[in-house]
């Protein structure tokens, strides 16, 4: 998908339905995932996600217009939350907010894991037979409605399952890090000194622009195989034609 520019590759497999559809989720998970963050600090104690203005659905608060020009440039985009631990209440606080933002994308996947299979179950056995041998195809013209709901569902879990594991490596500047160092007095002095700056920065670069090639793969896996069983639960139960 992204062989040089992100979206013509993109356009080449799935059509502008492709393009829309990726560009939608990115938006979408990344502005849940950093309200989630806001919603478990504010319940923590912590106003600060209130009162700098990030509590809004507007994307353009949370990715900023260096974010949203990556997303343009390369199809991909991150976002922020403003907070502040020394406000909030509980021992285990801090964790807890980070890990809501991942937490937050694993349940966009599995509605969209649920929704893709809804939409398969309403597939005929000829209409399934060629979503998956060429389900991209599902976006590109005719007129069927579930393919193509199939198909934007499954780029939606995808993504946002992606974005979840990625989220969880324990490397700063990601939500993983913040867990680890909340439960780890030794793995936040180590993240603080300057070998582990350097150290964490190389990692995070590296995971950056490699992870995806095995973090990627295994969303597809698991987006596929919980379409499927979705989809088969629901024919068993006699739903769809």
């Amino acid at each position: 998908m992204f062989g040089g520019w992100w979206a013509s590759s993109a356009f080449e497999t799935g059509g502008f339905a492709l393009v829309a559809a990726w560009i939608f989720w990115v938006v979408i998970s990344i502005t849940f995932h950093e309200l989630a963050h806001g919603w478990a600090a504010i319940g923590r104690g912590d106003q600060t996600p209130i009162h700098t203005g990030h509590m809004t659905f507007n994307p353009i608060v949370h990715m900023g217009l260096q974010s949203l020009a990556m997303l343009a440039l390369l199809g991909i985009a991150w976002g922020a939350m403003p907070i502040d631990p020394s406000r909030m209440k509980g021992r285990y606080a801090e964790a807890w907010v980070a890990f809501a933002g991942p937490l937050t994308n694993f349940v966009l996947a599995a509605i969209c894991i649920i929704g893709g299979g809804i939409a398969i179950a309403a597939m005929s056995s000829t209409e399934i037979d060629k979503f998956m041998h060429a389900p991209f195809e599902a976006l590109k013209g005719g007129t069927l409605i579930a393919p193509k709901l199939a198909m934007f569902a499954g780029v939606g879990a995808m993504l946002n399952l992606s974005l979840g594991v990625f989220n969880l490596m324990p490397l700063p500047p990601l939500d993983g890090s913040r867990i680890l160092a909340n439960f780890s007095f030794a793995y936040r002095n180590f993240t603080m000194t300057d070998g582990g700056r350097i150290l964490s920065m190389i990692a995070f670069v590296l995971a950056f622009f490699f992870a995806g090639r095995f973090i990627v793969p295994i969303g597809m896996i698991v987006t596929v195989i919980g379409m499927g069983t979705v989809a088969a639960l629901l024919k068993l139960l006699g739903i769809g034609p």
